[in-house]
């Protein structure tokens, strides 16, 4: 009998996890607890750290921790996960140094509208300074953001 090694397909398993999603990248001058207070007393929303999902990257000879807040919409599949993008001066995804979270929709369509009324209740909040629309093909290390 002959076993076959069967390699994980990084690129299929990433487009999967990428398959009608949509991600901001948002700009703050306030740590994540505070953040989060602001989504959950502003926008009505209950995001949570969930420790379950935490991202854990090796660079450095050094595990950094990256935490990711979730807030699944009642009555919808609709799920969106606020990641950190620092932590201990490193970055989750070092091609966006100058972005503080990343927020991830996924699990349902999020259309044009919603979008762009999230982001506009987003800019509204005391010491957010920009919020933009990341679009996946221009993310280098997407895997990093799998959980």
């Amino acid at each position: 009998m002959v076993l076959q090694k069967s390699a994980l397909d990084i690129q299929k398993i990433t487009e999967e996890f990428f398959e009608d999603t949509k991600l901001l990248g948002i700009v703050t001058t306030v740590k994540d607890y505070r953040f989060c207070w602001h989504l959950n007393n502003m926008l009505g929303m209950d995001f949570r750290v969930n420790h379950e999902i935490e991202i854990q990257l090796n660079r450095k000879k050094r595990t950094y921790f990256f935490s990711v807040y979730e807030y699944k919409e009642p009555a919808s599949t609709l799920v969106h996960y606020l990641y950190n993008n620092l932590w201990d001066g490193e970055y989750l995804l070092p091609e966006f140094k100058h972005l503080d979270f990343l927020w991830l929709m996924k699990n349902d369509t999020v259309t044009d509208e919603y979008l762009n009324h999230l982001i506009s209740l987003l800019k509204s909040i005391p010491d957010v300074q920009l919020v933009t629309e990341l679009n996946n093909e221009k993310i280098k290390n997407k895997e990093y953001l799998i959980f």
